[in-house]
């Protein structure tokens, strides 16, 4: 079997748990294979919402293992939460949770430094979350970090200590004040927690699967656009979310790799800081942020909202080798009677593009809209795709035209339930 690969096109929040939940039932397994805390997955189902920001997005249904691949960085006291607030939902973690022993532990002082090197930056900063990401993938790739399976060391005090003091220098160089013994406290007492987990090879776990025909779906965490080497550099998140990353993320072959699905919002938005070409600064940016409730998953923070930008989806389709498309939120544009899609970028030069640019900054690049005629009306009672009101129509076959790759689920709403198929889906 091949390992099937859901991932998000833009720069995050495009909905992935929602489908990973809605897809999971085809799939003997889910892992995520990058990323940590910083992410933010919504479901919703049965009247519960649920946000999930490290355990994989197949966690509430009993017969799917859930594996927490390598690429993860790892924050103890928030896997413990969210694992606590699986109870009342009769989730078995003991039975379909399995975490990489590879997999990097977010220490109190990464989030520490996180925070520190922010603060310095000032007008300058990234917009990082502060869940200490960037300075565990840094310690990660300078061979300083602390994994999983070292919790089960007999010397992991000394090793923690060891990169403690590491990182109390580091901090030394900034005008930052912190208390680090009352968060080791909390700490300490979900490492112990953690023990009682199921730790794996998990790369072996994996493969295992792959040889005994299971299928699996590899569940990315942020989008495309934060990509550490083809998103909006700097601004952008410390790992790879793209296709590639599941191979680095669970150790898995790239042969191995099956369908790509590319999950993308049908307007975009953003959280942070950074490009952002079709950004609306008007009243018709908060109609969309109001009406698509968008706010964080893991921050909270108001998201950045405008059109559909199409050279920054064709770019994200072609660096993930997308087979296939799932459109999201449609329901958002419900109020618009006209709906504009960006199509192309005008250049410094006066020259146009269908391409996403080195920089793609306000004043470099200008967003040439096309405008289509909106549904105007409620999508509640819609069933399925051939029912959809004929202007969404025209807007889903005009994408799907664009950037030639089909679009074979629309989402009309937060419920599972409202989940439009086209077909059957290969998976």
């Amino acid at each position: 079997m091949k390992v099937d690969v859901l991932l998000g096109l833009q720069w995050g929040d495009e909905g992935k748990g929602k489908i990973v939940d809605f897809l999971a039932p085809k799939y003997n397994v889910v892992a995520r294979f990058q990323g940590g805390p910083n992410a933010g997955h919504t479901l919703e189902f049965d009247g519960h919402k649920h946000v999930l920001h490290q355990i994989p997005s197949g966690i509430f249904r009993k017969n799917i293992c859930n594996v927490v691949g390598n690429g993860v960085v790892l924050d103890p006291i928030i896997f413990k939460e969210e694992i606590d607030k699986l109870s009342p939902f009769q989730v078995d973690v003991s039975k379909n949770l399995f975490v990489s022993k590879k997999a990097q532990l977010i220490l109190p002082t990464h989030r520490l430094l996180d925070a520190a090197d922010e603060q310095a930056k000032g007008a300058k900063k990234i917009g990082s979350t502060l869940k200490g990401i960037g300075p565990t993938y840094r310690d990660k790739t300078s061979r300083n970090g602390l994994r999983v399976g070292d919790i089960l060391s007999p010397n992991f005090k000394e090793k923690y200590d060891a990169l403690v003091s590491r990182h109390k220098v580091q901090l030394s160089a900034y005008d930052f004040e912190y208390d680090l013994q009352s968060m080791e406290e909390e700490w300490f007492g979900a490492i112990e927690f953690m023990k009682a987990l199921t730790l794996v090879e998990s790369e072996h776990y994996i493969n295992q699967q792959i040889s005994s025909s299971s299928s699996i779906l590899a569940e990315g965490a942020q989008g495309s656009l934060l990509d550490i080497d083809f998103g909006s550099y700097p601004f952008v998140t410390s790992s790879t979310t793209m296709a590639a990353g599941v191979c680095t993320g669970l150790g898995v072959a790239p042969s191995s790799i099956g369908e790509v699905f590319g999950i993308f919002k049908a307007y975009c938005t953003r959280v942070g800081s950074g490009p952002f070409p079709t950004e609306l600064h008007d009243e018709v940016g908060e109609e969309l942020r109001r009406e698509g409730k968008e706010f964080g998953a893991t921050t909270g923070r108001p998201r950045r909202c405008g059109w559909l930008d199409l050279p920054a989806l064709r770019y994200a389709i072609m660096l993930n080798g997308v087979t296939q498309l799932f459109m999201m939120k449609a329901d958002v544009l419900n109020i618009f009677k006209e709906i504009q899609i960006c199509t192309e970028y005008k250049l410094e030069d006066g020259s146009v593009t269908r391409d996403f640019p080195y920089e793609a900054n306000e004043g470099t690049v200008e967003p040439i809209y096309r405008a289509m005629k909106g549904w105007d009306c409620s999508l509640e009672s819609v069933e399925d795709l051939e029912s959809i009101p004929e202007a969404l129509k025209e807007y889903v076959a005009f994408i799907e035209k664009e950037v030639g790759v089909p679009i074979n689920i629309v989402s009309v709403g937060p419920d599972r339930l409202q989940t439009l198929v086209k077909g059957e889906l290969i998976a």
